[in-house]
């Protein structure tokens, strides 16, 4: 029977399993996150005077025994159950007695799940962001080491100017900072507190919504409480929207991978258990998790999208549409965790060869050098792109690329500002605090 189901009602089985779908399954990820919520609302509720002293350290100590059989693995949600809000409430009951009916006064799984969906994402962008900032400590380190090693820049993948593993490498890193920006953003909107909203329009009970906002560590209140329920689904927008931003560039880099590792190219190269190899052809070492890595980014980049197609033509208040967010948005979260920790294991180990200007097939790149060079000597811009170009056209055109590049303005070849970039970096970290 449903918390919610009254005497001699049923649903049909086949409405019942259309209308559960996926949920329980999420729903585990959500199971600690209902426990703290419980027990900051059973307290809340204790202070209040709906639950006496007694009751309310009974139902704590019972919420927080589930909390460690969470942890430990051994929590379930029971068939029959309809999802994990009702298997705790259930759990409490049987371990408390009648004491445990008490705890859902003044709440609505409404306000129950989004609290939960929040507390959930706001561990979950601190864990992204752990996983960036450790992503962007690899290509900062990666920029220093490399940025004596020259490699061609492209402009419509044609040859264009020269330019570094330093240079590439730290355009990833201050990409990282941006996108980073955009999931700061998310975390300010994830962490206001929806609890006490009930369905969406309050309750006659005198609730303590400052004292839940505290307990749980919320920076403030969704404090309307129809627009409490309205942040249900535009939270998970927004916070997917800094998904998909970290996301291409992470999409991006794999891409360049992908380019630099194939021989008409042959920058860089792995070790080979960091390749896969063809049932047919002996000599192939493909870069399966850079393409992986670059699908699941792409596929996580169509979040937003999803969202808004499911968000757009609902009016105020709870539809059960909002259910499928968590099968929309969840598992992208745990695929770009994994993206970032398999980035970071392929730039561990990436080969960078060297002396890859040399190549005659370059030598176009250093055509600006050596316009540059004549400017430098008091010739206009103009004229000495002319003379260049005609001696490119008559295939007269030569380059010492031997000698060192005079690149000294701050972000270029022999500046790379990289302190800068880290600054930023911290700037952005703290919003997060």
């Amino acid at each position: 029977m449903k918390l919610w189901q009254k005497e001699n009602t049923s649903v049909s089985a086949i409405v019942e399993s259309f209308t559960v779908g996926r949920d329980k399954e999420f729903d585990l990820l959500l199971a600690k996150y209902d426990v703290q919520g419980s027990i900051a609302h059973v307290k809340m509720l204790g202070v209040v005077g709906l639950m006496t002293k007694e009751e309310t350290g009974e139902a704590v100590k019972a919420l927080e025994d589930i909390d460690i059989e969470i942890q430990k693995g051994s929590f379930k949600i029971n068939d029959g159950v309809e999802d994990v809000h009702s298997q705790v409430e259930w759990m409490i009951t049987e371990r408390i007695g009648e004491s445990g009916k008490k705890i859902h006064s003044g709440r609505s799984r409404n306000d129950q799940v989004a609290v939960d969906i929040k507390l959930y994402l706001r561990a979950e962008i601190l864990n992204i962001k752990n996983e960036v900032k450790q992503l962007f400590d690899l290509l900062i380190e990666q920029s220093e080491k490399h940025k004596s090693n020259l490699l061609p820049g492209y402009t419509h993948l044609q040859i264009a100017m020269p330019s570094s593993f330093g240079l590439w490498f730290g355009a990833y890193a201050e990409s990282l900072v941006d996108d980073l920006e955009v999931l700061a953003a998310s975390y300010t909107v994830t962490n206001k507190n929806p609890l006490g909203s009930g369905a969406g329009y309050g309750s006659s009970f005198p609730l303590n919504r400052k004292l839940t906002t505290g307990l749980l560590h919320f920076s403030g209140l969704n404090v309307n409480s129809v627009y409490a329920q309205m942040s249900r689904g535009k939270t998970e927008k927004i916070v997917s929207m800094g998904l998909a931003c970290i996301a291409a560039t992470i999409s991006k880099l794999a891409m360049d991978c992908c380019l630099y590792l194939n021989q008409n190219f042959g920058f860089i190269s792995f070790p080979s258990v960091l390749t896969t190899g063809s049932s047919l052809m002996p000599h192939k070492k493909n870069p399966d998790v850079f393409e992986l890595i670059r699908a699941k980014c792409n596929r996580i980049q169509s979040v937003p999208n999803e969202l808004t197609l499911l968000l757009n033509n609902l009016p105020s208040g709870y539809h059960r549409d909002l259910q499928l967010t968590k099968e929309m948005l969840f598992p992208s979260i745990e695929e770009l965790k994994s993206c970032l920790q398999l980035s970071r294991l392929m730039l561990s180990n990436i080969q960078i060869k060297e002396n890859i200007l040399s190549d005659e097939k370059y030598k176009y790149l250093f055509s600006v050098e050596a316009v540059n060079e004549l400017v430098n000597k008091g010739m206009s811009f103009r004229e000495a792109y002319r003379q260049i170009g005609n001696d490119i056209e008559q295939n007269k055109f030569s380059f010492d690329v031997t000698r060192p590049m005079q690149h000294t303005h701050e972000g270029s070849i022999g500046n790379l500002c990289n302190v800068e970039i880290q600054k930023s970096m911290q700037l952005v970290l703290q919003r997060f605090e």
